[in-house]
């Protein structure tokens, strides 16, 4: 698959200095569907053809709900019934050449049908794509652009999930030493940042100790978020986001 590079938003994002810039690039973006998605994309009808057939997980249901846009969502949520309906009365038995059940048959796959109708999201799928291109570039600008490759050197480096997304995108697009030297950054970046993380959480714990109560906190009061976002990617608010 080609990807185009998209080198403006992941400089941005290197440049404002988080502890990931990757989950602040995928907070932007998914920030930016969500808006989208009760905005001008509703009129676009190849995109409500495709919020039609596939729907929305439940975070990104809610993070619609959040935006107070009742009867936006409504719609949305209406039209997407809809189409769902239809497939569930194509699953009843005696529907269809046979019908989808017979008495005995394994019930497994109609289980997973209706595990994949409640799992798909058209929002996730945009932010996916969108993140696909992010990494593309940043592998680029890290083999292509010197002053990109000094910025990451100087950075804390990405969370593990990010950090394994990088490292698949970098088997295609380096090769030899050049693939070797981009994952043994990354890893180097991400064991120098979970340990000073891993020093600051110990820290925190211990100045529960009344023993410690006058000490300073030092960098320990977000310790706990901190070391949470970079095992998980980002998922608590740690008052450091970008």
């Amino acid at each position: 698959m080609q990807y185009h590079l998209d080198t403006i938003p992941v400089w941005e994002a290197m440049e404002a200095d988080t502890d990931c810039p990757l989950c602040a690039l995928y907070e932007k973006c998914e920030r930016s569907e969500v808006e989208r998605s009760l905005g001008g994309s509703v009129m676009e009808p190849d995109e409500r053809i495709r919020v039609n057939e596939t729907g929305m997980c439940a975070r990104h249901h809610q993070q619609l709900y959040a935006q107070q846009n009742r009867l936006g969502h409504a719609l949305l949520a209406d039209s997407h019934t809809k189409e769902l309906l239809k497939k569930l009365n194509a699953m009843e038995p005696g529907k269809g050449k046979r019908g989808f059940l017979s008495r005995g048959e394994d019930v497994r796959p109609l289980a997973e049908r209706l595990e994949k109708l409640a799992s798909e999201c058209v929002i996730c799928q945009n932010i996916d794509a969108h993140m696909k291109r992010y990494f593309y570039t940043f592998v680029h600008l890290w083999k292509t652009d010197t002053s990109f490759r000094q910025r990451w050197e100087a950075s804390r480096g990405v969370c593990i999930p990010h950090a394994c997304a990088l490292i698949r995108f970098a088997q295609d697009a380096l090769s030899g030493p050049k693939r070797a030297a981009f994952c043994q950054s990354v890893l180097e970046r991400l064991s120098l940042s979970l340990a000073q993380d891993e020093k600051d959480l110990e820290w925190f714990t211990f100045k529960f100790d009344y023993r410690n109560q006058d000490k300073p906190w030092g960098n320990s009061r977000n310790a706990l978020e901190r070391t949470v976002n970079r095992l998980r990617g980002r998922c608590l608010k740690d008052g450091r986001e970008a």
